[in-house]
């Protein structure tokens, strides 16, 4: 006797998935074997997400943690998250190649705090310990220039050398929520900080949490395939949760899923964060089909064009 799959209706969030700037670093990469040839070398992961990393190594990119890792002869490629300033300043001092895939919204955080330092503030960071972007944009500055603060408590506690000459920035693929919430609280204990004339979050993060929103409170169940180092896949897990989602959980890929965990939901919400491909995507939808009767239903919120341009070293 065949027992007829139960229905299961996926309620897929639009955007997700790939931005901007992860799409450009990966084409950079990408360039950089065809014009250069293999390997090369890149510090740090490009973007997070494993099963990206693994596809560049087979194409002949060697991942190091740092620049005395990369031979004189071969270029390197930094990765979408940024780099302190010291790290091209290396690269310069040895002669090497490299080529930067900071993602030009990072680049603008970067600018902003040099531009705050230059007239004189002191630069309050909104992000995590830790992240390569958070240690990327400190790095911009000299020691004790920025001051990092990650949540309300710490904004509320923040010891400042001049409460008149301070500004603002935040890491690109934070909470939306959560992040207003540390500018409010700043903003009432310093009211002459000076902040960004638009938010530093980025479209991309703001676009797929805006996404899970939509279908949070509609889904039994919410999947995120992402990595469990990317900062706007954590967010999108935390903003299912906060948004009506309660059972909500991070997925690297289909043979990670566990089905048992989806018991008897009837919706199944699934999104992507920035860094993972949309092959993934795919790939786990395969897996509920073979399990279940499946019905598919794309919620889009908005629509993205966004297309950042290659560096010049990689075009001509």
């Amino acid at each position: 006797m065949i027992h007829a799959k139960k229905p299961l209706t996926i309620l897929l969030a639009s955007p997700r998935g790939f931005c901007a700037g992860v799409d450009r670093a990966i084409q950079i990469v990408e360039r950089a074997l065809s014009r250069y040839g293999r390997p090369v070398y890149v510090r740090h992961e490009i973007v997070h997400n494993r099963f990206v990393v693994e596809s560049l190594e087979a194409k002949g990119a060697i991942f190091v943690d740092e620049l005395d890792e990369v031979p004189d002869d071969r270029p390197v490629v930094f990765s979408a998250h940024g780099v302190p300033k010291a790290v091209p300043a290396e690269a310069s001092r040895r002669n090497l190649l490299y080529v930067d895939a900071t993602c030009p919204l990072v680049s603008k955080v970067h600018r902003e705090a040099e531009r705050h330092a230059d007239s004189g503030r002191t630069v309050i960071l909104i992000g995590h310990a830790g992240h390569p972007e958070v240690i990327g944009t400190m790095g911009q500055l000299p020691e004790g220039k920025v001051l990092l603060v990650e949540d309300v408590t710490q904004a509320e506690t923040l010891d400042v050398p001049d409460p008149r000459n301070l500004a603002y920035a935040t890491q690109t693929t934070l909470s939306v929520d959560d992040t207003t919430a540390i500018v409010a609280a700043l903003r009432r204990r310093f009211p002459a900080i000076q902040g960004p004339k638009m938010e530093d979050i980025c479209y991309a993060t703001t676009n797929r949490q805006a996404a899970v929103r939509a279908i949070a409170e509609r889904c039994d169940a919410l999947v995120v395939i992402g990595a469990p180092n990317s900062s706007n896949s954590m967010r999108l897990v935390e903003v299912a949760a906060n948004y009506g989602c309660s059972r909500s959980r991070l997925v690297q890929r289909a043979a990670d899923m566990d089905w048992e965990w989806l018991g008897n939901a009837g919706r199944l919400g699934i999104t992507a964060g920035a860094s993972a491909p949309e092959l993934l995507v795919d790939e786990l939808i395969a897996a509920c089909r073979q399990r279940y009767d499946v019905t598919v239903e794309e919620v889009r919120t908005t629509e993205e064009s966004v297309v950042f341009k290659l560096p010049r070293q990689l075009v001509a």
